[in-house]
């Protein structure tokens, strides 16, 4: 986030642009908002501000060895584009799919790249958001008005990932890195490598560097929940062999993942024992009877309490199964010059340490927001059904699902916003914000999300910069697609939570 001098010391932009929205960023859920505008609201200007110098967000900015989906792209995909390829698929597929999208409906015109914002100011005057920043490529300022402010940013810092402060890291001889910076001129072949987590980003690097690294250990805390199983549809491939239409085999096999999901979660809150043992044998029988899963694979939380990855033809299982890779469960007591010294007394010996420890939240993409001139704290807001915030006029944020694909939330927050833009014409409102009704004002007020029904690191560390939550349906993030589905495209925009202006 800049500083306050750095800003006013700036040169103002040469010249305003207005649009009637504004996205801010490209990846999956900004491109898919394009397209949909596109579709939905034709008479509407936009422009899609990307601070990246291409479209993808994740799938750009990670460049990791065997960077991939964590879920099916059947889901992960839009809804309009069928998805043809394998359902997990590396980086660079999902960028080639979205080029297509881009492509085959004139987005590129809107998109404009190297684009940082700084700040977001609301007047209620003029009924418009100033959005501010500068050109990454030439540090030219540049200025934009808009009626409308949609959050396509993501959820996590970019430029830079979580990597804990561990004691004496500065006595290691070798090389630390973060996954998501990983060097170009990183050399691990034949290097001992350990890897610290055990999430979907250590399942996917260990295996991608196993075969090349002399060893891969990975070094886990606790264990994790992961879904081993082939990379492959079977329903998919039957309803090919029969010639069925890609975009008749896309919703066939989107409703049947979607299906299986639901069952899925709801059999991991109602019979959490039969889920474990089911994952936990996907996990014997990749890793074999000689690898006993106790204490490696064994978590010690219920299903899905934090994101389950799937591990595509169990390759984590039998990178370790062969040799090529192992798991230590232990903690870090600190590093030492030969590697890292573990709290049982054990040292293990590494010339490179790969930190796959997360990331760190970003709330709105660190951007500097005002209203009225007055700072706006998101924390000190109440979220609306997770996508719209107290004392927040015009503005919409696409915030994704923990247990199903975030872009099938991207593409139900675009319904609505179109739709709100729709009906926003037609009571001639030039504002819209969310507030509390009569029979609201009694209401509980909690954090962001309750962390005995999940708690990933990321969100439990940053949990106090997110906007808050009531204990009312529409006042929460319930993270249940299932039932949003059905939801989002009855919410009666003329009930009294929407104050118009």
């Amino acid at each position: 986030m800049p500083d306050t001098a750095t800003l006013a010391s700036r040169p103002a932009a040469a010249r305003t642009e207005h649009f009637d929205v504004l996205i801010v960023g490209a990846g999956i859920s900004g491109v898919g908002g394009a397209y949909h505008l596109t579709k939905q609201s034709p008479e509407k200007s936009f422009v899609v501000l990307e601070s990246q110098e291409s479209f993808g967000g994740t799938w750009l900015t990670h460049k990791y060895p065997g960077i991939r989906s964590d879920s099916d792209l059947y889901t992960f995909g839009y809804r309009f584009k069928p998805w043809t390829g394998k359902p997990i698929a590396p980086a660079a597929d999902i960028r080639e799919y979205m080029n297509e999208v881009i492509e085959e409906n004139g987005l590129a015109r809107h998109i404009r790249y190297r684009h940082h914002i700084e700040t977001a100011s609301w007047s209620s005057d003029d009924k418009l958001w100033t959005v501010e920043g500068v050109r990454t490529d030439t540090g030219e300022a540049v200025r934009f008005t808009a009626n409308f402010l949609w959050m396509c940013q993501g959820y996590y810092r970019h430029s830079v990932g979580y990597t804990p402060e561990w004691k004496d890291m500065d006595a290691f001889n070798g090389r630390i890195v973060h996954p998501q910076t990983w060097p170009e001129d990183l050399d691990y072949a034949g290097k001992k490598v350990v890897v610290i987590g055990s999430g979907a980003t250590a399942a996917t690097v260990i295996p991608a560097i196993a075969e090349a690294s002399g060893h891969v250990t990975m070094l886990q805390r606790s264990p994790t929940y992961f879904i081993p199983a082939r990379n492959a549809n079977d329903l998919a491939d039957t309803l090919r062999q029969l010639e069925v239409d890609e975009s008749w085999i896309h919703e066939i096999v989107r409703r049947r993942i979607l299906r299986d999901q639901s069952v899925f979660t709801r059999r991991s809150f109602e019979e959490p024992d039969k889920v474990r043992e089911e994952l936990l044998a996907g996990v014997r029988a990749y890793i074999g009877p000689d690898h006993p899963l106790d204490p490696h694979f064994l978590p010690s939380y219920r299903p899905w309490r934090q994101r389950i990855a799937f591990v595509p033809d169990g390759d984590l299982f039998r990178a370790i199964r062969s040799g090529k890779a192992s798991v230590v469960t232990d903690e870090i007591d600190r590093f030492v010059p030969e590697g890292i010294l573990l709290k049982s007394g054990k040292v293990l010996e590494a010339d490179i340490v790969v930190t796959a420890t997360g990331f760190d939240l970003s709330v709105m993409g660190d951007i500097n927001f005002a209203v009225d001139g007055k700072p706006l704290d998101f924390a000190d807001t109440v979220t609306y059904r997770g996508m719209m915030f107290t004392g927040v006029p015009n503005m919409v944020w696409v915030f994704g699902y923990f247990r199903a694909s975030w872009t099938l939330r991207a593409d139900l927050v675009a319904d609505f916003v179109c739709r709100l833009l729709g009906h926003m014409e037609g009571k001639q409102a030039r504002k819209v914000e969310v507030a509390f009704r009569p029979e609201d004002k009694d209401m509980k007020i909690l954090p962001w999300i309750d962390e005995e029904n999940f708690n990933p690191g990321y969100l439990m560390r940053g949990i106090h910069l997110l906007p808050k939550r009531g204990d009312k349906p529409e006042w929460q993030h319930t993270q249940d697609y299932w039932g949003e589905k059905n939801i989002f495209p009855a919410i009666d925009l003329d009930d009294r939570a929407f104050v118009y202006g």
